[in-house]
Parts: C-alpha cells; structure tokens; sequence
C-alpha cells in the first residue's frame, strides 16, 4: 500500500548522493529554509517575533483547508468546493448566533455539521453518483457560494464579540488561529498514518481497482473522505469568520486552489498514493512566507501572483525530478523513514536558525528609513477608481517626500487583514486603508491602534474601530444623484434597470440604497430588474444582454460602476445614448470618454484622485501629531457632455 514516505531505488553513495537524495525527498522543506533566509537577508523587519505570529495566522485558514484536501488528494481525488463551504460555514454561524440568537457553541456545531453535510453530499454524488470529483465538487462551489449568499442576503453579518474571541489571542502572544492549525494538523497527521481510514485513502490513491478487490469497501470510504474534507473546511470558514468579526458570504473566494497549491507543494501528486499533513503544512507555510516577504519588500501585487505561480510549477517539477530520480513508496507502516524525518526536521531548523541569526547582522536590528512610510491598503487594483485612488496617494507621497507601500487585497477580506498585519509589524509610521468590507477591517485595525500607529481611511469607513480620519465621498449622496440624474432624463416617466455591484461589498449596499432613496422622489420611474453584474464590465456586457431579451422596452439603466455601465453600453449598441440613457458612477477615464462619445449619458464621479491625495496628506499629519478632522469629504460631481471637458478627476 503506498504512502507518502519516498525511498530510493537504488541507494546513493557517498555524501554528494546522501545530500542531493535528501534534498530530493524534502524540496518543500529546503525551499522553506531557501525562502526564511533570503527574506531575512533582504528585510529587517522579517525575522520578529511579532512578523513569525503574522504568518502562522496568515497560514492558518489556508492549512486548515488543504489538511482536508490532502485526505482527497491522496484518495485521487480533487475538491473544489473547500473556498465556498468555508465561507457557506461561517455563515450559517453568523446567522445562527447573531440573527437567531443561538449559543456560541452550538451555533458552532452547527457550522461543522454544515461542512460535513457538503461533504457527504460530495461523496455520494462521487461514490454513488459515479460523477467526476472535479464535476462533483464544481457544482458544491456554486450551490455552497450560492446558499451563503441567499441566507445573509449578501450582506457581511457582523459578529458579537463571543464569537469574535475566537480570533484573539491566549496569554496575550499565541494566536487562538495559530493554535487550531496546529490541532488540526495533529488530527491529519493522525488520521493518515494512524488510522483504518488513512491507510484506505492511500490504498484508493495507488490503485482504486485493486483496493476494491481486497475487500475495501471504496464507496463508504469516499463518503467518509470528503465529509472529512467538509469538516476541515467549516473549521477553517470559523476560524476565518472570528479573525474578520463577521461572516462573509464571499469569504474564501479561490482559496480552494490555494489549498491544492499547498498541498502539490508538500509533495502530495494529483495522481493519488502520496501525501502527508507535515508536507501540507510546509507548503501552506510556503505560500504564506511568499506573501508576507512579498508585502515587506513592496514588491507589486501582480507580480506577487507571478511569483507564486513560479513557486507552484517549480514544486511540481520538482515531484517529477524526484520521481525520475528514483524515489518509489514505501511500505505502510515502515518505522525507519519516520526517525529520519524527524532527523531532518530538527537539523533543518537548527541550520535556518544558525543562518537567519547571522543574517540579522546585516540589518543592525534597524529598519528606519529618513523619509515617513506610509502603507496603503486597497480593496483591488482591478479596477480603475482604484488605480487612480492608489495614482493620487503616489503623487502625493513623492511631493511630501514619503515611503509608499501599495498592496492590493484583490477583494478578499482575509488577505487585506494579512497586509494591514504585516504593515503594523513593520512598524510603519501610518497605514491608508481602503476597506474591503467595513467590519472585516476592524480588527486589523484595532491592533495598528494598539501600536500606536495612526490609521485613515479612505473610500469606505471602518466599523467598530477608531481611525484618525475618513476621507470619502458619500456613496448614499451618490447614488441618489445618479437616480435623479437618469429620472430627469427620462423626465419623471419611464423603464429602467440597475446593474448592482459585488454581493457583500459594503459600496454595492451603499449605492444601491442611494439609488433606492432617490427613485422614491419620481414614482413614474419604474425599475423593470435589478441584477448584480459584480463591478465588472464583462459580467455588465452579460447580464444586459440577458436583461434585454426580457425588457427589450427599457429606456435607461443605472450601473453601480462605469465598467458595468461601459459592459452595458455594449449590450445596448445602437440604442446606448439615443433610446437608452445610461449613468454610471465612479468617473474612470474609460467612463469619461464614453460621455464625450455621448454613449454614457452620465457618470456620477468621485474624483478618486483627490481621495489618494487627501489621504496621504491627512495620514503624514496624523503621524506627525497634528490635527486632523474626523471626516474629510470629497464632493461627488454628475459629469455629462456639458461639463466633462473641464473635469480633472
């Protein structure tokens, strides 16, 4: 029976063949030690204890998930759903202990037995169903994404503080997620090596049709492995709902490839047999490593995701050049590999200790700079009122003489709270953040305020945290002007539909009840649909194009930003600007040359520019102790035809 113990088919001789056969059998392992020491050379800030927790937390949820994709992935199997029953799990426990008043605890329960659930279902659609695992567990990421959003009705449900506890810290060092990884692996580990159940996982890997033959009853053991997947994910979707106080319905979104990345990286193959959970912990300490380096060294968030890719391909490569080097599995059960193994752990961690230590020389204990440094925390860079947020605060910062550092959160709660962590363990003189959602920010920003480290937001405020300054524009103001601005069009008589923004972003909430608010004023204006189209241009192209087979009569058409509004002007064709009037928001370059074409009849612009400018002047007078007010507005503008020739942003 294989397992994920690899021995040589031949021995090597010598040491050159004892180092490069132990280098082989642990490349995840050496690249950790590679990764700890070139980051602890190249930043300071790198090797403190406070930056060693940040990653253990960072790392948490996504080791937490892939533990339970290594149970799948060793049975040659795939699971694609962990990301959406995660964040399906937190919701549910959002749900039950704020709406509906439960107790922590089984509020809890309830939260796993709902992963578990998912995971039967996936088991028995796989085992008795005969449907493909990646089809299978496709479907569950839908329906597990759909289910989350239907029961919070795309809203984030904010936590009490009971459950929030969970994310916190014991004797004020050891964080609470840190610890549940550490049990979790330790169930994994046992799971695989000690258990009836862990040898059939890898029996079902090396060979499905032998393992039946043996007399092991594959079906039940499939049900069995994917609820196990199910549970681990509901564990990670708590863990990730109390670190963010709230319950995202879009939380972990893709975080099911991180999962399979960590453990390909740990030496498990996607073709079954192989696998263990010290190999999936490593590789989830790989890409959290990656991240958090990546962040301390500003390196650009595109190219943060080049990397990490490079980092994948390169631990698959690897697995094949070990393979072709003549690794083969060991015996189950064989005892000899294992005091080996713990060897070379202990050796590996006795080396990076050593070499990190006289790394730290390098750096004298000292990462001042001359010049202020600020960090900027945005919610995503794929979009344009973001690029210029992020190209005013740029501006600014090279006129004031100040240290920049821009990451991008890529609309994912978790990530930004892991930016605004690294930010406060490097110790930067004042942090800029532009919420992904308004309560998920909170706790990451309490901390920096436990620093001492001033804090402003900018776009979108933060709730249940004190910041030196908001400085915004007023979405609710916003979305009322652009429903006045389409209903005087029409003058006061109508068919119109809205094009909403992402499901549980605290700016689609706030502009659609702007648009709400204003439309009460003309009761001749009837909204045929709304439909979210996620603040981007080719999900609006797609849901008008859908719209317009059921409403070809519609006359005008609000769009929560200019990308959907330019998707739908698309849609429209011909009729954009003549027989349909369209209004979007945000005021992007590509909005403003559509209302100089006459296509986009309005945008309601935000002049995001001024925001990154207003932030990073606010946040250097906050860091130099001065005053500042606790909210800045910045006006928002209806830009047409008439007036857009003289509009800056």
């Amino acid at each position: 029976m294989a397992t994920d113990t690899l021995k040589s088919r031949s021995g090597a001789s010598g040491a050159p063949g004892t180092l490069r056969r132990l280098l082989l059998d642990n490349g995840a392992l050496t690249a950790l030690i590679v990764l700890v020491i070139a980051l602890s050379a190249l930043s300071g800030d790198f090797m403190t204890t406070d930056n060693l927790l940040n990653i253990g937390v960072q790392a948490a949820v996504t080791a937490i998930l892939a533990f339970g994709v290594t149970f799948v992935i060793v049975s040659a199997g795939i699971d694609l759903s962990v990301g959406s029953v995660a964040a399906l799990s937190a919701t549910m426990l959002g749900w039950s202990a704020t709406s509906h008043g439960v107790p922590v605890a089984l509020a809890v329960v309830l939260a796993v037995a709902t992963g578990v659930v998912a995971g039967l279902v996936n088991g028995f659609l796989i085992a008795y169903g005969k449907l493909p695992p990646f089809i299978a567990t496709l479907a569950m990421l839908s329906v597990g994404r759909g289910l989350a959003l239907v029961i919070s009705q795309g809203s984030p449900i904010a936590f009490p503080g009971s459950v929030s506890h969970l994310g916190d810290t014991l004797g004020g060092w050891l964080p609470v997620p840190v610890l549940v990884m550490v049990v979790m692996g330790l169930i994994a580990a046992v799971v695989l090596g000690r258990t009836y159940i862990g040898r059939s996982m890898y029996a079902i890997g090396g060979n499905e049709e032998a393992a039946r033959l043996s007399g092991l009853r594959v079906k039940r053991q499939k049900l069995a492995i994917y609820a196990l997947s199910g549970l681990f994910a509901a564990v990670a979707g708590v863990v990730l709902a109390a670190r963010l106080s709230s319950a995202q319905p879009q939380a972990a979104d893709g975080y099911e490839l991180d999962a399979i990345a960590a453990v390909v990286i740990g030496g498990a193959s996607l073709a079954g047999g192989t696998g263990k959970a010290s190999g999936t912990l490593i590789g989830a300490l790989i890409l959290a490593v990656l991240r958090n380096g990546l962040n301390l060294l500003s390196v650009s968030a595109f190219w943060q995701q080049v990397v990490i890719g490079v980092v994948i391909a390169l631990a698959v490569l690897l697995d094949t050049v070990r393979r072709k080097a003549g690794a083969v599995p060991a015996a189950a059960g064989a005892g000899g590999p294992k005091g080996r193994q713990a060897v070379t752990y202990a050796l590996a961690a006795v080396v990076t200790v050593a070499v990190v230590g006289a790394t730290s020389l390098l750096h004298g204990g000292s990462s001042s700079s001359a010049n202020p440094r600020l960090g900027l925390s945005l919610s995503t860079l794929n979009n344009p009122f973001f690029v210029q947020i992020r190209s005013g605060a740029q501006a600014e910062a090279r006129k004031l003489g100040v240290d920049l550092t821009v990451t991008d959160a890529q609309n994912d709660a978790s990530q930004q709270a892991n930016q605004l962590q690294n930010f406060t363990s490097t110790s930067l003189d004042g942090i800029i953040v532009n919420p992904v959602d308004s309560d998920a920010a909170s706790n990451s920003v309490k901390a920096a305020g436990k620093a001492d480290i001033p804090v402003v937001a900018v776009d979108r405020g933060v709730n249940r945290a004190s910041v030196a300054t908001l400085v915004a524009s007023d979405n609710v103001a916003g979305g009322e002007l652009a429903a006045k601005t389409v209903a005087e069009k029409l003058g006061g008589h109508g068919k119109i539909v809205i094009l909403q923004g992402q499901a549980g972003t605290s700016a689609a909430r706030e502009r659609a009840a702007g648009f709400a608010k204003g439309l009460k004023a003309y009761p001749g204006i009837r909204v045929l649909a709304q439909q979210p189209a996620d603040f981007d241009r080719t999900k609006g192209l797609d849901v008008m194009s859908n719209l317009l087979q059921a409403h070809p009569d519609v006359q005008g058409v609000i769009a929560a930003n200019d990308e959907m509004a330019l998707g739908a002007i698309k849609a429209l064709g011909s009729k954009a600007g003549r027989s349909v009037q369209v209004v979007g928001f945000d005021g992007t370059p590509d909005g403003l040359t559509a209302v100089k074409g006459g296509t986009l009849y309005a945008s309601v612009a935000q002049q995001p520019s001024q925001l990154g400018r207003i932030a990073v002047d606010n946040a250097l007078k906050a860091v130099r102790g001065e005053k500042v007010e606790p909210t800045v507005k910045v006006p928002v503008k209806v830009v047409t035809k008439d007036n857009v020739a003289g509009f800056t942003g």
